[in-house]
């Protein structure tokens, strides 16, 4: 067996290395069991502290665990699930993508144009006080308890910031099932293990919560409103429930990815708390002001932002000033608070035309909030083909689950009100089609 890893070096440094490159190329494949520590030892000729060292570094690096007396098994780390998207023919009406609506970003020449272009010093840069106290303004008022904010390039960005300030690779994270695909792919690439939390139209489930609370996760990842794909959004109840469940356990972190507050009809029910030991609230710019400005604002206790801004310094250092300018002119601009109301009420009566039109042709669907839905289908393939051959792209849900039953996501941000009825009608054709049986 030891053969396929192809180990060359003697040291456990090398032999980690060696191990790690079998992995990624897929001599060894994910869930089988490596050699015994002492076996791999004799083979090599080094001494099992040795290899104890390398399987360590592995182990560390998120790609193998530790099974007690089963062995050690290399990690599951599926491909990012970005990759499974199909291109959409020319002609077909993309509901797979989820990219606003450009005609509801607000235009940028006109902020760009009062841009402060002097060139600036190494220790001049870092948070604009302006947008920092603009984003404490926005949080105050939405009830999020008080705390220092960062300025991070993007929601995933200050996500992954915040998982790395307290999390190590093989620690078990809490997320909701379906998710959000880029929180997936997060997760897996920093090496942490996901545990399914399901959802139904008012958020993470209490129960489900409390099951994955009881295994030791040390993080949980929630969206409290325009959830990707469901758009579940908590209620009053609901968010009451989870926070008293996790005020049984404060040492957890608490990461709620509020990625689309800036255009969001539901009202924000944080789940934070003064009491709480690590939490951090995450709100991007992207989906209102434009997909290529990477920008989110981030608070949270003073302990958890202030790791996520040390390593930022001795990462990217800063988040551009010119970007951060930008959004600030963006955000004090009158006209684009007009365009983002404007947006938000688009976007939810997009969603509710899509909705109301799907119950009518006979299909269960419920979403409170955002921009997607979420059809539970018999089989995923045949659907998401079924509709590209009638000129509609649509998600298979397999991107976004982990253990909730199949079914496909519909991105409404461009769906007109008036093809919602032929896209119900088209989607009732193809889930009424006999399934195909094998030949025989």
């Amino acid at each position: 067996m030891s053969e396929r890893y192809q180990i060359r070096g003697t040291g456990s440094a090398a032999i980690a290395a060696d191990l790690e490159a079998a992995i990624h190329a897929g001599r060894v494949e994910s869930g089988e069991h490596l050699l015994p520590i002492r076996a791999l030892a004799a083979e090599l000729g080094v001494s099992p502290g040795t290899v104890a060292a390398a399987y360590r570094q592995l182990r560390e690096r998120g790609l193998i665990t530790g099974e007690g007396r089963r062995g050690t098994t290399v990690r599951s780390r599926p491909p990012p699930r970005r990759r499974l998207f199909v291109e959409v023919p020319p002609g077909v009406h993309d509901l797979a993508d989820g990219t606003p609506d450009p005609a509801l970003l607000p235009p940028l020449d006109g902020a760009m144009a009062r841009l402060d272009l002097r060139p600036r010093r190494y220790d001049e840069a870092g948070a604009l006080p302006e947008l920092v106290a603009l984003a404490a303004r926005w949080f105050a008022a939405d009830g999020i308890p008080p705390g220092p904010v960062a300025v991070v390039g993007g929601a995933r960005d200050g996500i992954e910031r915040a998982l790395i300030a307290w999390l190590r690779p093989g620690d078990r994270v809490a997320v909701e099932d379906p998710c959000f695909t880029g929180i997936l792919d997060l997760v897996a690439a920093i090496g942490l293990e996901p545990v399914p939390v399901a959802v139904d139209p008012l958020g993470p489930r209490g129960d489900r919560l409390a099951d994955a609370l009881a295994t030791g996760v040390a993080a949980v990842v929630i969206t409290p409103r325009g959830q990707n794909p469901t758009g579940a959004a908590l209620d009053v109840a609901r968010a009451a429930e989870l926070r008293s469940l996790l005020g049984a356990n404060p040492h957890v972190l608490l990461v709620e990815d509020d990625h689309a507050a800036l255009i969001s009809e539901a009202d924000p029910h944080t789940l934070a708390s003064p009491d709480r030991d690590r939490w951090v609230v995450v709100r991007s710019v992207s989906k209102a002001l434009g997909p290529d400005l990477r920008l989110a604002v981030a608070t949270g206790d003073s302990t958890t932002i202030a790791r996520m801004e040390t390593r930022q310094l001795l990462g990217t250092g800063w988040v551009s000033t010119l970007l951060q300018q930008l959004v600030l002119a963006l955000w004090r601009d009158e006209a684009t608070t007009a365009l983002l109301a404007r947006a938000t009420r688009v976007y939810a009566a997009r969603q509710r035309a899509a909705v109301s039109a799907l119950r009518a042709a006979g299909r269960d669907v419920t979403a409170p909030s955002g921009s997607n839905l979420w059809v539970p289908v018999p089989e995923e393939a045949a659907v998401v083909q079924g509709l590209l051959d009638a000129g509609w792209a649509v998600g298979a849900g397999e991107r976004h689950r982990i253990a909730a039953a199949p079914a496909i996501r519909i991105a409404t941000t461009t769906l007109d009100p008036a093809e919602a009825e032929r896209f119900a009608a088209d989607l009732a054709d193809v889930l009424d089609r006999p399934a195909r049986r094998p030949a025989t």
